[in-house]
C-alpha cells in the first residue's frame, strides 16, 4: 500500500463517522491527485465531489482551486478537508467560502497537521524510522534539516514561514468563529511514511507528540 493510500485508509473511519447519512451531498476540499476520500464516499452512497487543481479526471471532480468553485450557496450537507487547510493562501477566506456552501445545519470535518507540535524529539524519532529511500516529504525534511545546520525548531519555523504553512491553533480559532466545534482529537500523522505502525504506541508512551488534529463542527 502506498503512503497516500495508507493515509486515506487510516483517516477514512473518522471522516465517515462524522458525516450525516447518505445520500447527503459532500464536498472534499483538496482531494489531491488520487481523489482523496471521494471514491469511498461515493461507494458509501454519498453524492460526493472533490475539488483540487490536481484532481483526477471525472464528473465527480473539479480541477480548480476551491476559491474558483462555482456552486450555489447551501448546496452541501458536509465539507471534508483532510490535510488541506494548512497550506491554503487565506484560510479565513476559504472557511468563509465553505460556510457559504454549507446548508444551514451543515457539517465540516477537518483532519490537519499540527506542525507546531512536531518538536525535535518527535522529528528525531520519526527520521530514525523512515521507510525506504523514497523522496517523501519527511525524507526531504530530514535532509533539509541536516543541510541547514540550524536547530530543528528554527529550521521548521523558517520552512513554515517560507511556504505559508498555517498552524493548527490558528485554524482551530478560525473554525471556532464559524462553527460549533466538538472537542478536537489528537493522534498520529506521520505513520504513512514510517516503517511499521508504532507511532500511536510512542505517543501513548510519551516518547513523541501527536501531530494530527481532527475536529468536527456544525455551521453556526
Amino acid at each position: 500500500m502506498t503512503q497516500a493510500n495508507r493515509w486515506l485508509a487510516a483517516t477514512w473511519p473518522a471522516v465517515r463517522a462524522a458525516l450525516p447519512a447518505p445520500p447527503a451531498r459532500v464536498l472534499e476540499l483538496g482531494c489531491g491527485s488520487l481523489g482523496g476520500h471521494v471514491p469511498a464516499l461515493r461507494t458509501a452512497g454519498y453524492d460526493a465531489i472533490g475539488v483540487d487543481p490536481e484532481a483526477p479526471p471525472g464528473d465527480e471532480y473539479r480541477r480548480i482551486e476551491f476559491e474558483r468553485l462555482d456552486e450555489p450557496s447551501g448546496t452541501f450537507a458536509a465539507v471534508a478537508a483532510s490535510a488541506s487547510l494548512h497550506h491554503v493562501a487565506d484560510p479565513a477566506a476559504v472557511l468563509d467560502g465553505i460556510t457559504r456552501l454549507l446548508a444551514p445545519d451543515g457539517w465540516i470535518v477537518v483532519v490537519e497537521w499540527d506542525w507546531e507540535a512536531f518538536d525535535e524529539p518527535t522529528a528525531e524519532w520519526c527520521f530514525a524510522r523512515l521507510a525506504g529511500d523514497d523522496d517523501g516529504w519527511l525524507h526531504r525534511h530530514r535532509n533539509g534539516w541536516a543541510a541547514s545546520g540550524r536547530p530543528w525548531s528554527a529550521y521548521l519555523r523558517g520552512w513554515a514561514d517560507e511556504h505559508g504553512i498555517h498552524g493548527a491553533a490558528l485554524l482551530l480559532g478560525l473554525l471556532g468563529e464559524r462553527f460549533r466545534l466538538e472537542r478536537p482529537a489528537y493522534g498520529p500523522y506521520l505513520f504513512a511514511d514510517l516503517a511499521g505502525t508504532t507511532e500511536q504506541a510512542a505517543i501513548d508512551a510519551g516518547e513523541i507528540r501527536a501531530t494530527r488534529v481532527q475536529v468536527v463542527g456544525r455551521r453556526r
